[in-house]
């Protein structure tokens, strides 16, 4: 039976990538030696590296003026990293508060600077992205989280304003375009649309960095990796290669802009069938609904295992919704194909039939 991938991370990868990815195991670059023994420093995975920093900035239209690098730590770190090199202690940071990791990255950032909520939905179970935004003047940059993987909602417009975004977009990194000269930065975990665990996708622009007034741990400095060309210590290699792998895929299939056309594409069956079923009920705002975590409930909460059990035996594999929201997520990243959404659609189907 195929099985579908639905886990919001780690996440489908597309079935190309796993297979190329699988042969690097045992005979990488045509050594006779495995990835995962050679040294970082090999003609073999320096130009890996290369084309992976090369390759994300040309799927994102990044200019020159923007520096790329492959950490670890994943977004977590990022949460910390991004106002620790961009803050002074006296400096003001904006945050949209929409979900568990936008409060996290406030959380952190309070660590090193003053930090202003503009805006939040937790009020409202974080089931829309606030539009009013209350933004100091004194500001330095605005953060806000892309998508929100825990319950649904995505920003399907930047927010308005004339100072710096920093983007978190782990979840929806590669699946549209991004209007990346109104961000200052923007951060993504790989594991949830991009690679495997273990590496995250930063993008700054470089006339930001060197203004803060205190010395950072080395490791902590964006300036020590890019200057090193993410090689300041072991990266992360097999994560690095399978994400370069998977930016291939995106190219050879038409770049951002088709991922676009083919997730709106998947998203919109779904939606449809959840607005159309007398079961189930999106739980996001309509305007504001995800393309990559689709969320919703049913009906008869005394239901929810046997939907998912009945999912399971389908093939339809990671649907149960996060603890802290209940109910289902379908997590359609680039890589879920659109029989994928079919199929879930028609097992929706079939299961109001027998208990609606």
């Amino acid at each position: 039976m195929k099985k579908y991938n639905f886990y919001a991370g780690p996440a489908i990868l597309p079935d190309a990538v796993l297979q190329e990815a699988a042969k690097a195991i045992h005979d990488f670059d045509g050594m006779g030696l495995s990835l995962l023994e050679i040294s970082h420093r090999s003609p073999n995975f320096t130009k890996v590296m290369e084309e992976a920093l090369s390759l994300s900035k040309e799927l994102l239209g990044a200019s020159d003026d923007f520096a790329a690098m492959f950490l670890t730590g994943g977004a977590s770190s990022q949460f910390y990293m991004a106002a620790m090199n961009l803050l002074n202690r006296s400096d003001t940071a904006s945050y949209i508060n929409t979900g568990t990791w936008s409060s996290k990255a406030i959380k952190e950032a309070h660590l090193f600077g003053k930090i202003v909520e503009a805006a939040s939905s937790k009020e409202d179970g974080y089931r829309f992205i606030p539009k009013e935004l209350n933004i100091p003047k004194e500001s330095v940059f605005l953060h806000y989280t892309s998508n929100n993987t825990i319950f649904g909602t995505q920003f399907h417009q930047l927010p308005e304003t004339d100072i710096p975004l920093i983007g978190d977009m782990s979840s929806d990194i590669f699946s549209r375009p991004v209007e990346l000269d109104k961000h200052g930065l923007i951060y993504a975990g790989a594991q949830k649309n991009m690679g495997p665990a273990g590496t995250t996708l930063v993008l700054v622009r470089k006339d930001l960095l060197g203004r803060i007034k205190q010395t950072l741990p080395t490791m902590l400095d964006y300036n020590t990796h890019i200057q090193k060309s993410s090689m300041f210590n072991t990266p992360p290699v097999y994560a690095v290669y399978v994400s370069l792998l998977t930016m291939r895929w995106v190219a050879q299939l038409g770049g951002v802009e088709e991922m676009a056309k083919r997730n709106a594409r998947k998203a919109q069956l779904l939606y449809q069938e959840i607005d159309a079923n007398p079961l189930f009920e999106g739980y996001a705002y309509k305007e504001d609904r995800s393309l990559m975590n689709v969320t919703f409930t049913i009906a008869d909460a005394g239901l929810e295992e046997d939907f998912v059990s009945t999912c399971t035996e389908n093939g339809i594999i990671g649907i149960k919704g996060h603890r802290s929201v209940g109910g289902f997520r379908a997590s359609i990243y680039n890589a879920m194909p659109y029989e994928g959404v079919e199929k879930l659609v028609e097992v929706m189907q079939d299961f109001t039939k027998r208990n609606g």
